[in-house]
């Protein structure tokens, strides 16, 4: 790959890429994902964008609809498991759910063999946005930051560590992203078993590895949010059309810049092994401002 898709709009994403060299035919992924993908509310006519109007869901690149938007993430997840490289990637015991299981309940002898299906994955999520009361940019942000993870520390996400793997991206994009805090503590109290200790260090890793790179400009986002679009399209979602608008598009990247600069502060910390970023101030209320 020439470029990161994570850090660069004209790269390829990684998971539309998989989900297009996917063997099984058309229909049999119909059926499969029927169970998931509900409310599909029949055949829509189609709305064509032009020079003078874009076409989105029903709001914009900025505020994209959060039930389809979390279907459509866990769909992408899905596809990064079924086809990552069989070789492997990197493994991390920090991911490892085996070595930090989210339950009490046992992990299966063949936790790391066997594939989730889509529903399974789709559930994870969704309760991580429900419980915590995230929005839908947080899911294409998490997304984003899993990219980038798997680029720059060469990961698989794979049937054994992807819990792990996005409940931090999960983590850090609600930290950065949303409007109100959502501190490592409230997390241990929607996944009852989990400590605040192991969620720390989960964070602080999963920084490490992004080498504290939390940027994501609006021409990445956007490439995300397209993407995810036509993931859908090609599994039969449609959705409501409406025209975008593109300032809160533009002030995702203010958002972004700033969280990115204030985070040299936990560059700082991490030499000195800070325990969580939930120690940072005013990463999370100072507005942008765009001129």
């Amino acid at each position: 790959m020439e470029f990161n898709p994570s850090d660069h709009p004209r790269a390829s994403t990684m998971f539309l890429s998989k989900s297009q060299n996917d063997e099984v035919p058309f229909r049999n992924l119909h059926e499969k994902r029927k169970s998931l993908f509900i409310n599909n509310h029949g055949t829509l006519r189609r709305k064509y964008s032009s020079c003078s109007t874009i076409f989105l869901d029903d709001n914009t690149v900025s505020q994209p609809n959060l039930k389809y938007t979390i279907k459509c993430v866990a769909l992408a997840i899905y596809y990064h498991i079924k086809n990552r490289d069989t070789d492997g990637g990197m493994l991390l015991d920090i991911f490892d759910e085996k070595l930090h299981p989210l339950s009490k309940s046992d992990v299966p002898p063949d936790y790391d063999q066997q594939d989730p299906e889509q529903r399974q994955i789709y559930r994870f999520v969704r309760t991580l946005f429900s419980s915590a009361q995230l929005t839908a940019e947080c899911a294409i942000v998490a997304l984003v930051y899993l990219e980038r993870l798997m680029t720059y520390a060469e990961i698989d996400v794979a049937p054994g560590n992807w819990k792990r793997i996005v409940l931090a991206a999960i983590l850090l994009a609600s930290k950065v992203w949303d409007d109100q805090a959502v501190w490592n503590v409230d997390y241990c109290q929607i996944l009852k078993d989990i400590t605040v200790e192991d969620m720390n260090e989960l964070e602080r890793q999963f920084l490490e590895l992004l080498q504290f790179n939390i940027n994501v400009p609006s021409s990445v986002y956007a490439k995300y949010y397209f993407d995810l679009r036509s993931l859908a399209e090609s599994n039969n979602l449609s959705f409501p059309l409406e025209p975008l608008g593109r300032d809160k598009a533009q002030k995702l990247e203010a958002i972004s810049r700033l969280c990115d600069d204030r985070y040299k502060d936990v560059r700082r910390a991490a030499k000195k092994r800070s325990a969580s970023t939930d120690n940072l101030c005013g990463v999370r209320w100072v507005p942008a401002i765009l001129s």
